[in-house]
């Protein structure tokens, strides 16, 4: 219970944190200071601090949606093994269910931003949509991908099958690697399908959406941001980086060596996220499609592959 606990909480604690690293690393790229690591922490306990506006038209809906769509994503971010397996909840931590939780998460964010009336939130929740019918599509071949090679959606058994030497290199693995990256970037609305350090009604589209949000409504839709871009780091991390995760029944010593490698996972991710978007631009949004598309292409490819060899 207290190591299920102690992941639980260090997601909430480093989802900032790594929101705060990337800012950083890119403001280090482009020769500027940049803001400190914890500003992410100050800014969510200043709109935790500030008082809620809501519209007047405003349904029961738009008030209670902050606090599902924060739910959902930190018992997903929670679900996946971040420095151990084989923990009390690791039954349920299975990829098509975390696939539903962020997708119910993006369900209530979409109806949010519409249930304003604004024409921003009307924009922004379309783009949403449109991004998601492509995205969720190339995840889930991603999980057939891994479920043909590991024989399981279930994250612990995947992460220590792929652990093992019996793995080898795989063309179908590399091809689900790719359009996994390509999907977390689409999900957490990164440079080059969306630009979160933007306010233009043009290219914006996860910002479009929470415009009307302000106060601890805000803080949680933030934290949320945070927690799914964790949520990728950590899914990467485990699937195709496994190292250093704890096997279940290891004392103190082996959790903590997990917990150190994965902080090293997360700043190598985190800086690797910074260096790509910093060397390229932001593409047009009828461009996303295309984008996401070639994802799906290659979970297909992936999938595909296996059903002709299991070796490929």
């Amino acid at each position: 219970i207290l190591v299920q606990g102690a992941q639980m909480g260090l997601v909430l604690l480093l989802a900032p944190l790594l929101a705060g690293f990337v800012r950083k690393v890119k403001a280090r790229l482009l020769r500027r200071r940049g803001p400190s690591l914890i500003q992410p922490y100050r800014d969510l306990l200043r709109l935790l601090r500030k008082e809620v506006v809501l519209a007047e038209n405003a349904s029961w809906l738009f008030r209670v949606a902050p606090y599902l769509i924060f739910a959902a994503t930190w018992v997903a971010a929670a679900l996946v093994p971040t420095f151990a397996t084989g923990l009390m909840f690791s039954w349920s931590a299975d990829l098509i269910a975390i696939i539903a939780l962020l997708g119910s998460a993006r369900f209530f964010l979409a109806l949010a931003g519409m249930d304003i009336g604004t024409s921003f939130g009307g924009i922004g929740s379309s783009r949403e949509v449109m991004i998601a019918s492509l995205a969720e599509p190339a995840m889930l071949l991603i999980v057939f991908t891994l479920a043909l090679v590991a024989g399981s959606t279930q994250l612990s058994t995947v992460a220590a099958f792929m652990g093992s030497p019996e793995v080898g290199l795989r063309v179908s693995l590399g091809m689900a690697l790719i359009a996994l990256i390509m999907v977390a970037i689409a999900e957490n609305a990164r440079i080059p399908v969306d630009n979160p350090a933007t306010h233009l009604e043009l290219t914006m589209v996860h910002e479009a959406m929470v415009l009307e949000y302000s106060g601890r409504h805000l803080a949680m839709i933030e934290f949320a941001a945070h927690l799914k871009l964790l949520l990728y780091a950590s899914l990467i991390a485990c699937v195709f980086a496994p190292w250093g995760l704890a096997p279940p029944g290891l004392g103190p010593a082996g959790y903590a060596v997990g917990a150190v490698a994965y902080l090293a996972k997360l700043a190598v991710g985190g800086a690797l996220l910074a260096l790509f978007e910093t060397s390229i631009a932001k593409m047009r949004v009828f461009r996303v499609p295309d984008f996401l598309g070639a994802a799906l292409m290659l979970g297909l490819l992936g999938a595909l592959l296996l059903f002709v060899s299991r070796s490929l």
